[in-house]
């Protein structure tokens, strides 16, 4: 019964944190949102209301109503639309950082855009089609002296729970890694079939959208990149299109690593829905580590340590300095973001290298399945 009770009061209390009032002293970061997407109220809108030095701005929209519609509801001061809309937000002097969870396929164009107006940028995973231009725009962030960071919202840079798991394999308690299997699967339904992310002009696939979080687990609970696609079995909604994609790596150390990531599982015998996999089980010399719920671990999760024949299982909502039993990994992230910008220490980070290792390994299975990397954007940024 207490398990309920704190799952309840965590989830009511992330979807309706306290406010906090900033410093008259303080100068809040102020955001501006390009595009009206469904994962901006728990990436950003709500996890700013608990923020003293962050404030949701602006919105752009490609329809002004749209727009003006999403910023009433979220009670966003101001909002821009229509063909220009994105540029004008990038080009509004008050606005600090942009969050971009435009598709994949625009993610490109419009961080270098932001990027080039001098502003910071939070990006939505993945961090682009592929990695040259992830490395692009880092080295745009790095010329400007910008903050650009990928929003892996889950990762070491965020929540306790993969601090832990991390912290339970470095111990040495149960030696070496041997293996990791990773696992991110949704039953069908969930995905229209008009979604964006089976649209292959604009970024999409299984291993674009669900398979970035697998193979960043599964690069960060083993502690090393892959060195070679041992191979890679695909179902497709359309020539191009993954609607699953399982894989199997070798890494050093004689590691071997599997993935899975499907937008749609089949329901059992054709009517029973399938329920979400949401686990990584990380085999080790001495023992072995699973983890229930890696991506969403506010709501529930657990770490269940196997070790000597025995098993313990642990869970982590905050950091010992840090955090809320209700802080969502959303926003963790957003004090990370804050803090970097701000010129202060974040209690972690995803770097530029571990996001251009993670689009590379995403090519090398679309290049191994034969499906090939997703399209390289037309925008071409201006000379200097």
């Amino acid at each position: 019964m207490s398990s309920v009770f704190g799952l309840v009061k965590r989830v009511t209390t992330a979807l309706n944190p306290p406010a906090t009032q900033s410093s008259p002293d303080t100068k809040p970061l102020k955001f501006g949102i390009l595009g009206a997407a469904a994962i901006a109220p728990d990436a950003l809108i709500t996890p700013v209301k608990s923020h003293p030095e962050a404030v949701v701005y602006a919105v752009a929209a490609r329809s002004k109503d749209r727009a003006a519609a999403f910023a009433k509801k979220h009670g966003i001061e101001k909002v821009f639309g229509g063909p220009t809309g994105y540029q004008e937000l990038i080009d509004d002097p008050d606005i600090d950082a942009i969050y971009n969870p435009l598709p994949n396929g625009l993610h490109y164009e419009w961080t270098m855009k932001a990027l080039a107006a001098g502003k910071h940028v939070l990006l939505e995973k993945p961090s682009a089609n592929t990695a040259e231009e992830t490395r692009n725009m880092f080295a745009l962030a790095e010329k400007k002296d910008l903050v650009l960071l990928e929003a892996f919202h889950y990762r070491r840079v965020f929540h306790p729970v993969a601090h832990r798991v991390k912290a339970v394999i470095e111990s040495g308690e149960l030696g070496a890694v041997k293996s990791t299997s990773t696992a991110l699967t949704i039953p069908r339904g969930f995905m229209k079939a008009d979604d964006i992310r089976f649209n292959y002009s604009l970024g999409g696939g299984a291993m674009m959208d669900l398979g970035c979080y697998v193979i960043n687990a599964t690069r960060y609970f083993a502690g090393a990149n892959p060195t070679s696609v041992e191979s890679v079995d695909h179902e497709l909604t359309s020539p191009q299109i993954d609607r699953r994609t399982a894989a199997k790596f070798t890494l050093p150390g004689s590691i071997t690593s599997t993935i899975l990531c499907d937008l749609g599982v089949p329901p059992t015998l054709g009517v029973i829905p399938s329920l979400p996999n949401i686990k990584a089980v990380i085999k080790c010399e001495k023992g072995e580590i699973e983890v229930y719920n890696y991506v969403m671990p506010t709501l529930y999760h657990s770490i269940t340590v196997t070790a000597g024949g025995k098993k313990r299982v642990e869970k982590a909502y905050t950091f010992p300095d840090l955090g809320q039993p209700w802080w969502t990994t959303y926003r963790y992230q957003l004090e990370a973001f804050v803090n970097k910008v701000k010129g202060r220490a974040p209690h972690a980070w995803v770097t530029k290298e571990d996001s251009i290792s993670n689009m590379e390994v995403v090519e090398s299975v679309y290049a191994k399945s034969g499906l090939g990397s997703r399209p390289t954007s037309d925008y071409v940024p201006p000379s200097d």
